[in-house]
Formats: structure tokens, sequence, C-alpha cells
């Protein structure tokens, strides 16, 4: 603090202090001389009338927070008194239950249920692989939409106000999603401002997993040449791009959903933690190498996950941004088990040799059964943190608005809102459905 106007700023010779005027009665020192006069009372007294102002300074703010009419000087005191830097406003509410809040606070089931259900990703959030699938969906080039996916599992076991659009679509990239903003083809614009929840499972193909597996594979067998692992440093730049991807595609499914919470899945173990021998061509440490690249990509998207969500909760605003876990789903039943949950390599036919078909290591009903567990845990359960959603979003919602918005904005010409999937049937794909995927 500046010294006073009516104070010098520079130190001057100061006068005694009153309880040293008085004449000493603490014993002589040494050989008779008087000693100086010992100054710990001095320090304990100066001490205590601090102690005493601090008090009342306390005092007096307890009471003039009570009591707002003093409250502006109080501060000024306050403020001069411990050189703080005064509010040009009130002190804000002490906790957020004094404030008239926007948001309205959810459990994490009902933050999940009050709307549409969108799902989107790539084949292993299709179901290619698990079979049943929508013959319009099931041809070369098509996004192989199974009924066994986990998007229509969880679709059964929840009921949602509003119903379930169903669009992941098989070999699809992550950039392929931002790169069809504004098309037919789009994923991301069949969300939706009423969209509760989001399903999101992508990266695989951007980061080239089937083509690293056919490398592996398709070599000469038995032969440890180290051609699996040649592909890491190539692998760990497409995990750096895909980064930048993935928080993108946040951000375009928060644009048009604020108010949704939007599951991020990650991928399943491949190969036992421990393989007990070679599979097919794969060695044992090809395999654990394998392994080692899917979890460190779901660590990748878990980290951009955390990021965004953190980005969210800390401006207090509405929705979430929620990783998956399902590396261990598919555990003791991977690709090698006698009653594997996932397709193992797809044989071509007599003379056409081994084959890495598009459904291979792909999980299989009863392997999209058990990430759909995953998922449902993550429904019920929610992330570490209070969720909330928009008052106004919630005070807008209805039957008839939610199926207007299924299939997003590209519906089909000549189909109305009266024409869509009642709240409580499946999917629009029949009404809105999208050109096949790649």
């Amino acid at each position: 603090m500046s010294a006073p106007d009516d104070q010098p700023s520079t130190p001057e010779h100061r006068e005694p202090d009153s309880e040293t005027s008085t004449p000493s009665t603490e014993p002589e020192g040494p050989a008779g001389d008087a000693g100086p006069r010992p100054r710990g009372g001095r320090r304990r007294r100066r001490a205590r009338v601090i102690l005493v102002t601090a008090a009342v300074l306390v005092v007096a703010l307890v009471v003039t927070l009570v009591v707002p009419a003093g409250r502006s000087g109080l501060l000024q005191l306050w403020c001069r008194a411990t050189g703080g830097v005064c509010p040009a406003e009130e002190l804000p509410p002490i906790t957020e239950d004094e404030e008239d809040d926007w948001r309205v606070r959810m459990e994490p089931r009902e933050a999940a249920l009050w709307g549409n259900y969108v799902a989107l990703g790539d084949s292993y959030s299709s179901g290619d692989g698990a079979g049943d699938y929508d013959p319009v969906t099931a041809e070369p080039g098509g996004c192989w939409r199974s009924e066994h996916a986990y998007p229509r599992v969880i679709a059964e076991e929840f009921s949602f106000t509003g119903a379930l659009a169903f669009y992941a679509c098989s070999s699809h990239k992550g950039a392929d999603m931002l790169a069809e903003i504004g098309t037919p083809e789009s994923q991301i614009e069949r969300v939706t401002e009423h969209t509760s929840l989001v399903t999101l499972g992508i990266g695989g193909n951007d980061l080239g997993f089937i083509p690293v597996l056919r490398t592996c594979i398709v070599r000469m067998p038995l032969l440890e040449n180290g051609v699996c692992t040649a592909q890491e440093e190539e692998i760990l730049e497409r995990m750096d791009r895909f980064e930048e991807t993935l928080t993108e595609i946040l951000g375009e499914i928060r644009d048009r959903a604020p108010d949704a919470r939007i599951l991020v899945l990650g991928y399943p173990r491949l190969f036992p933690e421990e393989p007990p021998g070679m599979y097919y061509t794969l060695t044992t440490s090809d395999q654990i190498w394998l392994n080692s690249v899917g979890e460190r990509f779901n660590e990748r998207i878990r980290d951009v996950v955390y990021r965004v969500d953190g980005q969210i909760y800390g401006s207090r605003d509405v929705g979430s941004v929620e990783y998956v876990n399902v590396f261990s789903a598919l555990a003791g039943f991977e690709v090698s088990a006698e009653d594997a949950w996932l397709n193992g390599i797809v044989l071509g036919r007599l003379g056409e040799g081994m084959r890495v078909d598009r459904a291979s290591f792909h999980p299989t009903a009863q392997g999209q059964m058990s990430i759909a567990e995953r998922v449902r845990r993550q429904i019920e359960e929610g992330p570490e943190r209070t969720l909330y959603v928009a008052r106004e979003t919630l005070d807008n919602v209805d039957k008839e608005l939610l199926a207007s918005e299924l299939g997003g904005p590209f519906v089909r010409p000549g189909t109305s809102a009266s024409e869509a999937p009642s709240p409580e049937g499946d999917d629009v794909g029949e009404e809105t459905e999208a050109p096949a995927g790649r």
C-alpha cells in the first residue's frame, strides 16, 4: 500500500513508544549496568492488539454481509486494511443454489433419455460382422447395419422420450464425417437440437487398423521379420492427426446438440492379453504389439474426451462428453478363443488363399451385446460429475417435435413430420435413409 497523504513516504526517526517512556522495573544487567529492556512483552502486546483489530474487522464483515446497508463501506475498509483490491460489484453468491440457474441438474439416466438417441460411427458401431443386416444397407459399399448392433440393443433396453436414429456406417472415417457435413451422406447432420444421447465409435479406419492387420497377416508364415512393428511410426502419426479430427467432430456434434450426453467408445482388445500361441501367421509378439496399438489408440481417444468435457464443465455449460472403455469387453472371448465373440480371419474360396475381409476382427452378435453392456452402464452411472440440461430445452420438448427432428435435416422430399416413425418405434431408416456408405 502507498503511504497516506498526511504521512511522509520516506522513513524518519520515531518517538519512543509510550510503554518505553516509563522507568524500567527490570533488574539491572551484569556489573550493575542498566541493561536494555526485554522486548518480549512489547511484542506480545502488539500481537494482541493486531489480533483484536483483525477480530473486530472479521466480525464487522460478517455483520455487514448479513446487513447489506453497510456492505459497500466495509468492503472499502477491508480492502484498505489488507491491501487488497475492492470488487466493483457485490460479492457473488456463496453457492450455485443462491442464483437463478438457467440449467437443470439431472441424474445420468434421465439426462440421456429426455430426447432422441442418435448412433454414429464406423463398422464397430453399425454392427458389421454381427449378421441380420438391414437389407437396404447390406450390399457392397453399404453401411451393414445389424439388428444386433449395440445401438439397437440400447434403444430396446431404455425408454427414450424420442427414438433411435441409427446412422453408423461401415468403413467410415472420422475425416469422412467432417468432409460430408452439409451433404445428404453426413452422419453429423443427423444430430439435432433435441438429441439427448449420442453414441460415437470412430477412428479405427483413420488409424488404418484393417490394413495394418493385413500387412501383419499376409506374409511368409512363421517368419518373425518385424513387418508388423515396422508400421509403428506411421501409426503414431495417424494417432496424432486423429486427435485433431476427433476434437473437431465433438465440436460439430455439440454445436448441433449442446444438451446431449455424447458417449465416445474406444475399441475392444482383439487378442488375449497373454496369447497362447500363433494365430495364423501372427506370432505372440505380433499379437501383443497389436493389442498395445489398440490400447494406446484408446488412450488418445480418452484424453481428447476428457479434455473436451473438462472445458464444458469448467465453463459451467450443459451436456457432456464421456468415454466408454470397451477394451476388455471381449476378455476371454477374443479372436483365438474357441467360442470367440469376435470374427476371425475370413478365408477365401479354395485357391484364393487367405484374405482379410471387412467383417474380419469385428464383434459377433454376442460381442455387440457385451459392448452394449458397457454403454448401458455408462448411461446409468454417468460421468464423475454433475450433469445439466438447459431449462429452455426441456420446456420445449414434446413427442411431435422429437419425431420431426428424427433423421436430421435431410428428409426425403415429400416426407412430412406426421409420416415419421412413432417415437416408440425403431429408427428412421426407411423414411430418411442416407445413401449407402462407402
